[in-house]
């Protein structure tokens, strides 16, 4: 008998990441959700969009990837949010994120807490969380989810200390970066001497039984309650940093819900990060078998220059 196929909501922003090679479809959580669904999660999209073309287009994205938008609400006020992206020194990335915007005003509804409750993680970010409306929907939603996944995403000025702590209170897991784990260690008064120590005191403070801590070219940390696992990242030529850490999450959780091991969830995660940074956008067209070549090529290379 086949085991049930694991769900998973993503609950956030859907938008178009302006580059300078033109438009793309973005938004962390959607982005996780692509990846879950192309890596045979069930993942369920929840945002909203505006009454305008850009959202037509969006909404056919999804469509057309395998995604439903029977939880992406269309707002008559609002419009579709668009984000300016910029490449800075290291290929980092930088965005102008406008406001207000349709998923500012994602409206609660009985069929979005009969959604969550259904699904196996709820996954949600911190801007999301920056506008009221949205917030108290997000607040009660969460209240209803069975595992809940926070996938912290600080751009200034979007994020409110209060607000974070919350969703940090509410989590049973976080996905953050070095940068953003030393922010939130400053609001604790607990700058620590190292990164294991700096997790520890996060887990303790706020009942997190998991902790994920990505680094870019330095690879990624992972910290269950009784042990730390670390992976390097693999080696490409960056096209750019969209979507690299939502790759990487949707891989790991991909694996986790499919009962892999750590080393098979790290390294998958990594290799999937990789790829798409070697792409344009954070959405590339892709199969698994694509990216199963990719960690052979990887792999062969690291026996090469051994």
């Amino acid at each position: 008998m086949m085991s049930k196929m694991k769900k998973v909501v993503c609950f956030g922003e859907v938008l178009w990441d302006v580059l300078p090679d033109g438009k793309k479809p973005g938004g962390a959580p959607m982005n996780v959700a692509y990846h879950l669904n192309k890596l045979g999660i069930d993942s369920s999209m929840v945002s909203r969009v505006g009454n305008d073309e850009a959202g037509k287009e969006l909404t056919e994205f999804l469509t057309k990837m395998g995604l439903s938008i029977d939880y992406v609400q269309v707002d008559a006020r609002y419009h579709t949010s668009e984000v300016i992206a910029t490449m800075g020194d290291n290929h980092e990335m930088r965005y102008d994120i406008l406001k207000p915007v349709a998923w500012d005003f994602i409206t609660y509804t009985a069929p979005l807490e009969k959604l969550v409750t259904a699904a196996d993680v709820m996954v949600f970010g911190s801007l999301v969380a920056r506008n009221q409306e949205t917030r108290d929907t997000l607040y009660r939603l969460l209240d209803h989810a069975r595992f809940r996944l926070f996938d912290v995403n600080f751009r200034a000025p979007h994020y409110q200390r209060e607000t974070v702590e919350y969703l940090l209170h509410k989590a049973d897991a976080v996905k953050l970066n070095e940068h953003e784990l030393l922010i939130i260690t400053d609001w604790m008064n607990a700058r620590a001497k190292d990164e294991h120590t700096a997790v520890s005191t996060l887990q303790e403070q706020y009942g997190l039984s998991e902790v994920i801590v990505t680094k870019g070219a330095g690879g990624a940390s992972y910290y269950t309650l009784e042990s730390r696992h670390d992976y390097r990242a693999y080696p490409v030529t960056v096209k750019d940093t969209i979507g690299s850490g939502d790759s990487f999450l949707a891989a790991f959780l991909a694996k986790k819900l499919f009962g892999k091991s750590i080393d098979d969830m790290l390294d998958y995660a990594a290799a999937l990060g990789a790829y798409v940074t070697a792409q344009s956008g954070a959405n590339p067209d892709y199969r698994t078998t694509d990216l199963q070549r990719f960690m052979w090529e990887k792999q062969l290379e690291r026996v090469k220059w051994k």
